[in-house]
């Protein structure tokens, strides 16, 4: 059974929501409660790093492919390297968004300088030529991730159903240039996607047709303030499991908050938050984690000290102004994500000022529930996704 829900029904609960600081090979991050002692001198024993941890043997591969995939991918051009080596692996997994990928898919990538002079990777799908285009969807992806990864089996069938879709890696993750997993800035990241899509906007093949953005996780809150910024600019948002507040009794105390502030500014690049793997916890289906180990550029480290603050303040921020999402809302979540606590959503969907806003709870989920359910779920989520945008570029 899944729950869905119109804005005309509320919810109940508002409380635990979690402070995404850990996070593992499948680009997504969880509650990380902070270790620091208000007693300096009784600080626990960790690791302060800032460049990369070595890399886990990926099985089923050769060795020379295991000693690519196990370069410091600190900077770009070692993860571009990687990716390459990697892009017919890809194409070969036994993965349900592999296996089933319609085919004539127009793809294209690029990269650009963004304003602050960064090279950002960009890639779009469309459908076939003979296919009419119906709207434009821009993906914002998740903290750590990569749009060229699971993400180019979802943007493959949304485009087959008559849309175009369009995506970017954000500094510091996936393709583009920028310290891997670092963000100096969260309203950079926002700012970087209004520039690059509003470039796209104004493209001949999508120009004057519905717009909407979407994003996943952390990138749900990218796609939440470039709406926030741009309230009038966008025919809907599209949300999954957004990383959008967080709850008082989840923050770390004054004093604490108070010593990683510091420390970010003295050591920003610095690696302090505890690693955790989560991929049993972010792919419900066992058969599938096997397949997160080959995002090979994907950002699977201890989050940096500035990363961590910054993640907190865009919640904060996000959390203070909720009502004022006004956009046409889709909402989707696993009911059993230990992630993103699915109350967030519930919580947001209440807060929104929206007049159309859904918000869809699917039983037994995960997190990543385009991903890493049973293929029977992951066809139902990106159908929800699809239908839900076709019947707002056709009314």
């Amino acid at each position: 059974m899944e729950l869905s829900l119109t804005a005309t029904h509320r919810l109940g609960s508002q409380n635990q929501f979690l402070l995404p600081l850990e996070h593992n090979s499948y680009n997504h991050y969880h509650l990380c409660p902070i270790p620091i002692s208000t007693k300096l001198k009784k600080l626990p024993k960790t690791t302060l790093r800032v460049s990369a941890k070595k890399k886990s043997t990926i099985e089923g591969i050769s060795d020379e492919l295991n000693s690519i995939a196990s370069l410091n991918l600190d900077f770009a051009p070692s993860r571009r390297q990687v990716r390459e080596a990697f892009t017919h692996v890809h194409q070969q997994l036994d993965h349900f968004l592999f296996k089933t990928a319609p085919p004539g898919i127009i793809t294209q990538e690029w990269y650009e300088r963004n304003s602050r002079g960064l090279e950002i990777f960009c890639k779009s799908w469309m459908p076939e030529h003979k296919v009419p285009i119906k709207g434009a969807l821009f993906f914002c992806h998740g903290y750590g991730s990569t749009c060229t990864f699971f993400f180019e089996g979802i943007a493959r069938r949304i485009a087959a159903s008559g849309f175009g879709v369009y995506a970017m890696d954000f500094p510091g993750f996936g393709l583009s240039e920028g310290l891997h997993g670092y963000i100096p800035s969260f309203d950079d990241l926002v700012d970087d996607a209004i520039e690059f899509y509003t470039k796209i906007k104004a493209r001949p093949e999508v120009r004057g047709l519905p717009q909407f953005i979407f994003g996943q996780s952390m990138g749900g809150a990218i796609a939440l303030k470039a709406h926030l910024k741009q309230p009038n600019d966008w025919d809907g948002v599209i949300l999954v499991a957004p990383m959008c507040k967080i709850s008082e009794g989840m923050l770390p105390s004054t004093t604490i908050l108070k010593v990683l502030t510091f420390l970010s500014k003295m050591m920003p690049k610095a690696k302090l938050f505890p690693y955790k793997d989560l991929t049993a916890l972010i792919i419900r289906e066992p058969g599938k984690r096997k397949w997160a180990g080959y995002n090979v550029i994907s950002y699977d480290d201890q989050t940096r000290l500035r990363t961590g603050m910054e993640l907190l303040r865009a919640t904060q921020d996000i959390e203070s102004r909720l009502e004022k999402v006004s956009a046409p809302l889709l909402i989707l979540h696993g009911a059993e994500d230990k992630v993103t606590d699915p109350l967030v959503s519930q919580y947001l969907y209440e807060k929104a000022s929206s007049k159309d806003k859904t918000l869809k709870i699917y039983e037994g989920g995960y997190h990543g529930i385009m991903e890493g359910e049973p293929d029977e779920r992951i066809s139902a989520v990106h159908s929800d996704i699809i239908s839900w945008l076709e019947f707002r570029c056709t009314r």
